[in-house]
């Protein structure tokens, strides 16, 4: 939706949908969303909205009309469209568009309007990695090169989508322990960040932890980007690789 933003992976997010039930307590969206949203739903209910056409408040659009309860917000699926310099573009960065909870045909609406502007490249990101394999099985799922397919990966024991008919990647942040991911099966690149924010028990991560990982992606020639809350730690070893530019 924003044609700019300060997530450094990208040049632009977009949120046809928002709404999380995760209930994730770092979760910056969430604390983003309940505080500028307009409080009109119930949390108990764990409803989600269909809003055709964006609700307003003396006559300006509230962003978030629901906090964070799962909203679909249809006036903007154009706006991919409406871009028309090639932009990498965060999809959903205000929501999981894979929950549980999220009908199969709000993401493929989501989808549909992605091939509609496919001069752009698409990322996803989600804690629900099944729901990518679910979708594929219901071939729901394209495989086109400009779509990205990312879980959220914290510790060793998380489970991660992988493919060898999709583009996927690993978005370890916060990394929230010591732990290199070790698998038969790897994703195409790895992002990796330590939380930000002024949360009471937020977890610094150490340099070792950063470094068992890049060495475990170096070992399977995996790509890594650096979020900027590492640079001051990594110092000359901080990098930021996209997988995009080695093909």
């Amino acid at each position: 939706m924003a044609d700019k933003t300060k997530i450094d992976w990208c040049d632009a997010s977009w949120n046809p949908v928002t709404g999380c039930q995760h209930g994730c307590s770092y979760c910056y969206a969430e604390r983003m969303a309940n505080r500028f949203g307009d409080h009109l739903g119930d949390p108990l209910q764990k409803e989600n909205h269909d809003l055709a056409e964006p609700m307003r408040k003396n006559g300006v659009a509230v962003t978030y009309p629901y906090d964070f309860e799962p909203t679909f917000h249809r006036y903007r699926l154009d706006i991919p469209k409406r871009w028309e310099r090639p932009r990498t573009i965060f999809v959903c960065s205000m929501a999981d568009l894979f929950g549980d909870w999220v009908p199969d045909e709000w993401i493929t609406e989501v989808f549909e309007a992605c091939g509609e502007a496919g001069r752009h490249r698409y990322l996803f990101l989600t804690k629900n990695p099944k729901r990518y394999m679910e979708l594929h099985k219901k071939r729901l799922l394209p495989a086109w090169d400009f779509m990205w397919y990312g879980t959220s990966v914290t510790t060793a024991d998380t489970e991660y989508f992988f493919s060898d008919k999709h583009n996927t990647f690993a978005s370890i942040e916060p990394i929230l322990t010591d732990f290199a991911p070790d698998k038969d099966q790897w994703f195409g690149w790895a992002i990796i960040g330590a939380e930000t924010g002024n949360r009471k028990n937020k977890v610094i991560p150490q340099r070792a932890w950063i470094d068992h990982i890049t060495q475990a992606c170096d070992r399977n020639g995996i790509p890594i980007f650096m979020k900027s809350s590492l640079r001051k730690m990594m110092g000359a070893d901080f990098r930021t690789e996209y997988p995009w530019s080695t093909k």
